[in-house]
């Protein structure tokens, strides 16, 4: 892991529930490598970009990286490594929009799409 090149994503480092390389690093077994070197970049989409074009290694959220993982563009070095984190996402609308069916059928597929396991 030190001779390759991190791929820090700016975006994460507001929110301390993301793993930093720091954090991963040690969680993963390597304490001693330094963990500020690489290449940082302030957009999730561009920094999973950077790893598909083999700049470096990125940290990824699970959701965002499953296509590419699937597709053979992106691979989990250390296999089924996680970082789990307590993060949710929330759906919200005015009470008198609940039963609108554009609402409603956005809601039930979302519900269903979380409950999946992948």
């Amino acid at each position: 892991m030190a001779r390759f090149t991190l791929l820090h994503d700016l975006t994460l480092e507001q929110n301390s529930e993301f793993p930093s390389w720091r954090t991963w690093l040690d969680a993963a077994g390597f304490p001693a490598i330094e963990a500020e070197h690489g290449l940082r970049i302030n957009n999730s989409a561009a920094v999973l970009q950077a790893a598909i074009d083999s700049r470096g290694v990125a940290l990824g959220r699970s959701e965002m990286v499953r296509d590419d993982l699937a597709a053979g563009r992106l691979v989990r070095p250390f296999g089924d490594l996680t970082y789990p984190i307590d993060l949710a996402y929330y759906v919200v609308y005015r009470p008198e929009c609940a039963a609108k069916p554009r609402i409603a059928a956005f809601r039930d597929w979302l519900v269903a799409e979380a409950g999946m396991t992948r």
